[in-house]
């Protein structure tokens, strides 16, 4: 009797084949575009994506002195959305993503208030906002103007990411109506935990 091993999907796979699925493709057509590397059936895929937890991102221990933040706007499909971003300045990690249809002040608290409840509380810097000092008077916690190094740094880091997420619009539009933009938030989650461990230069 011959016993045969099934070889463990390498994570690069299964990352890979998440990064396609919430690009848009199916779970069948993601199963086929990976077949190059590895052959595996669209529920394997499927099971990949429910264990994968997208409002976690693979965060390592980091020093953080403060929580340098920004919001710009971005398209996804018909309509614009507010893309919020939190940085720490020493590794230029992101620390959370998220986007929202609307841009206030609580919005921006319920921002930080994640921020802290994951990686405590921290000074915050940010633009000239008036929904930032106010969401941070709220959570008593100390915020203070970006200084012209942690504007560089955030405005370098929102740059980066547009420039390599625009075309996820171009490709893969929404065409949902009255869109939630769960798979928005998936992708770009995908797209941090690629970013901060060096998969994505």
């Amino acid at each position: 009797m011959i016993c045969q091993i099934r070889k463990r999907t390498e994570p690069e796979d299964i990352a890979y084949s998440l990064y396609l699925y919430f690009l848009g493709l199916s779970l069948r057509n993601t199963s086929k575009a990976v077949s190059r590397f590895v052959k595996r059936s669209h529920t394997a895929v499927r099971d990949w994506i429910q264990k994968y937890k997208p409002e976690i991102l693979d965060c390592k221990k980091i020093r953080i002195a403060e929580f340098i933040i920004d919001e710009t706007i971005i398209k996804v499909g018909s309509e614009y959305v507010w893309l919020w971003i939190a940085i720490e300045n020493d590794n230029r990690e992101i620390l959370q993503i998220s986007i929202s249809k609307e841009r206030n002040m609580f919005v921006a608290e319920h921002f930080i208030s994640n921020l802290v409840k994951r990686y405590g509380e921290h000074p915050v810097s940010t633009d000239g906002g008036t929904w930032y000092p106010q969401a941070c008077k709220f959570l008593k916690i100390k915020h203070h103007l970006h200084s012209v190094f942690e504007k560089s740094i955030i405005e370098r880091t929102i740059q980066y990411i547009k420039d390599r997420t625009e075309s996820f619009d171009d490709y893969f539009p929404c065409r949902k109506n009255k869109c939630k933009l769960q798979h928005i938030q998936k992708w770009l989650n995908l797209f941090v935990c690629h970013h901060n461990n060096g998969l994505i230069s």
